[in-house]
This record gives structure tokens, C-alpha cells and sequence, in this order.
């Protein structure tokens, strides 16, 4: 007679003892518990907010399909296979991308991708120009393709584009490996993006001011009507730590010439942020 219990040993009395001993260790049990974790490791400082939101960003690329983050149809920058190199040129300037579908008698006959760069060898020579020759192969997937198989796809065969199709065999869509990657670490601007000028002042009611700590002394100068100095420093910043002679926490204050600088956002490394008030009147 066997002494041991043969239903001790199976595989079910081992599965209970692991979720028992998981209930026990605190470890999480899904993607939410997963993602709870991984804040509170940020909120303690073990991870900072950018790799905290990079690490969501590659969580939610595999619950995302390409016709989620996809460019449409309509705002797709095509190029006719029939288009004289003038034009094709033209297009290539004003839109400022590197890579173009390029369609034969209507825009579902996709014949290839044309590289801007493939361009170069036809200036002064548009006669031998012949579109079809430099054309690269173009990818073809399905709307519903997850972006993290897109993703490694993109990888293994070294493409940058791939031309999103409908279930009718229509083109529905395009994108790109900036596109997959921006939903793991935001947005990716390039030199033909065009960029705004940060709002560093912002006025609130009652007169005061929300400031940059990276507002130009001339340009707050300009708002308020005051008159500091730049020649020794050039931001509000560097003019406001000086005159505290420290680096200030959030919630300091300091009367500089006819204004209060009450910081109210700053780090370990600089003061981000002031409320300007005009400096209290002296009884």
C-alpha cells in the first residue's frame, strides 16, 4: 500500500496552493492590479512619471488595433503614378513627408511607396524620370491588425509605412511606426511639425499672474509694465532664486520691487512656476 495521498501531489492541489500563497504575497493578480502597483511605485518615487507613463503606453498598445490611432483615408498624401515629376515635387515640399503612397487609376491600386529621397537623383534630369522604378514595395494589413503585432512586424522587416485596408480590399487608412510609438511615449515632433510658443504668463482675475519661472525678464517686463533688469539674468527664474538667495520650496514668497513672487510649483533643481501679485501697500 502506497503511504502517499495520490490526490495531494496533482496539478489541482498545486493550482490552490498557488493562489492561496498568491493571495498571501500581494502581487497583482491582472492589468489593473498591475497598473495600481505601478503608480504607487511612482507616487513613492521608485518610478519616475515618464517611465511610469511609457510602461502604460506599452500596456496599451496591446489592447489597441490599428484602425484606433490610424491616418484616415481622406488625410492621406497621395501621388499619382500619371503625375509629372513638377508636381510630384510640389507635393513632397509642402507636405514635408518622406514617404508617399503612391496609386494607379484610382486610389485603392496602391503600386508602391515613393521615398522622397529616391527624388534626388532626377533634379536637372526629369527626363529619364520613370516613378515605377524607384517605387518600394508597399505593406498591406488589416483594420483590426493589434498594434504590438504591427509593432513587431514593423521591426523584422525594417518598414516605416504600411497602408491600412478595409474588408473590402478599399484603402481605409495609413500608418506608420511614429504612430505606434507615440502611444508608448507620446508625441514625436519632427523638424516639419509646426511647433507653438509655449504660453509662459497666464493673467487671472483680481490682477495677479500665473509665470513660468522661463518667462524672458523683457517679456514680462512687456505684460506688467515693470522695468527689472535683464543684463545679469535673462528669466524671472533666475532673478527671483537669486533674490531668495536659495532654492526656493513651494509656497515661499519674496517681495522683488513692486511685485510678491509666491512660488507655487518647483523641484529639487529649480523653481517652475510663480503667482505675481502687486506687492501689498504699506501702511
Amino acid at each position: 500500500m502506497n503511504d502517499e495521498p495520490g490526490s495531494t501531489g496533482g496539478p489541482a492541489h498545486r493550482s490552490w496552493w498557488d493562489r492561496l500563497g498568491h493571495m498571501f504575497s500581494g502581487e497583482p493578480r491582472n492589468r489593473e492590479e498591475l497598473v495600481e502597483e505601478l503608480r504607487a511605485a511612482q507616487a513613492n518615487g521608485l518610478l519616475s512619471n515618464d517611465t511610469l507613463t511609457m510602461v502604460e503606453g506599452a500596456l496599451k498598445v496591446t489592447e489597441l488595433s490599428v484602425d484606433d490611432v490610424m491616418v484616415p483615408r481622406a488625410q492621406i498624401v497621395m501621388i499619382s503614378a500619371e503625375s509629372p515629376l513638377d508636381d510630384i515635387l510640389a507635393a513632397v515640399v509642402e507636405s514635408g513627408h518622406s514617404r508617399f503612397p503612391v496609386h494607379g487609376e484610382d486610389k485603392d491600386e496602391i503600386l508602391g511607396i515613393l521615398l522622397a529621397k529616391d527624388l534626388l537623383k532626377y533634379f536637372g534630369d526629369g527626363e529619364h524620370f520613370d516613378i515605377r522604378a524607384i517605387l518600394r514595395p508597399a505593406v498591406l494589413i488589416p483594420e483590426s491588425m493589434r498594434l504590438n503585432v504591427l509593432l513587431a512586424e514593423f521591426r523584422l522587416s525594417r518598414n516605416h509605412m504600411a497602408l491600412v485596408v478595409d474588408e473590402y480590399g478599399g484603402v481605409a487608412g495609413l500608418i506608420t511606426i511614429e504612430d505606434v510609438l507615440e502611444q508608448i511615449v507620446g508625441e514625436i515632433d519632427d523638424e516639419h511639425d509646426d511647433e507653438e510658443e509655449p504660453t509662459l504668463m497666464h493673467a487671472q482675475p483680481g490682477g495677479d499672474w500665473l509665470v513660468s519661472a522661463l518667462t524672458p525678464i523683457a517679456d514680462f517686463n512687456e505684460q506688467t509694465g515693470s522695468s527689472y533688469s535683464d543684463e545679469e539674468f535673462d528669466t524671472i527664474g533666475g532673478m527671483v532664486t537669486s533674490e531668495f538667495g536659495h532654492l526656493p520650496e513651494a509656497g515661499e514668497e519674496i517681495v522683488v520691487g513692486d511685485y510678491l513672487f509666491h512660488v507655487t510649483e518647483a523641484d529639487d533643481r529649480r523653481v517652475q512656476q510663480f503667482r505675481v501679485s502687486q506687492k501689498p501697500a504699506q501702511d
